[in-house]
């Protein structure tokens, strides 16, 4: 398993590989005793599932409050997506700023985005499919989520690789503060 840091070091790509053959290929995608052996040892207890039928569906930016932070695992198992992690921990020296990565189905990469950070993607192509494990449940109360498209956050989201000019949103994630306006719950 190749581990990479992005840009904010604390988020890394997890490439497992691929053994293939003329049927096709099969691919261990988490394993915890390879991460602990890389001094990441996770207790993931979730699994979570979405289908985004259209492109340039957007989803986020999303957090849950402590107790019930979470890592996330993420992976894009049918299509692709532009993966983002914005550090949201007080006092880090790259709070309020954001890396991001494409995760397609045919790369098999994978985003490991530690507690502490807003996360969100934007769907590339039709009927996309996005798996991610968690290491604390879903806590209604503790969920939140801030302006995809914050001004101060500057992020780059590749709207016109989804082919469209405006994302498509829930409206929670229309609706959500601005970075400027959000009391981080996370620090350092």
């Amino acid at each position: 398993m190749q581990l990479e840091a992005l840009d904010i070091p604390d988020v890394i790509m997890v490439t497992p590989p691929r053994f293939g053959d003329g049927r096709g290929w099969f691919s261990e995608t988490w394993s915890a005793q390879r991460m602990a052996e890389a001094g990441l040892d996770i207790d993931f207890c979730q699994d979570n599932h979405s289908l985004s039928r259209d492109p340039g569906t957007l989803r986020g930016l999303h957090y849950q409050a402590s107790p019930f932070a979470q890592t996330k695992l993420v992976r894009c198992t049918a299509g692709a997506i532009f993966d983002v992690a914005v550090d949201a921990r007080v006092g880090s020296s790259s709070y309020g700023h954001w890396c991001g990565a494409e995760l397609s189905a045919e790369s098999g990469r994978q985003l490991l985005i530690p507690k502490g950070f807003l996360h969100g993607f934007l769907t590339l192509t039709s009927n996309t499919e996005v798996q991610y494990k968690v290491d604390a449940f879903y806590d209604r109360a503790s969920d939140g989520s801030v302006a995809w498209n914050d001004p101060g956050l500057r992020i780059a989201w590749p709207l016109g690789k989804a082919g469209v000019g405006a994302p498509i949103l829930s409206e929670k994630d229309a609706n959500a503060p601005r970075f400027s306006e959000f009391v981080s719950p996370f620090g350092r």
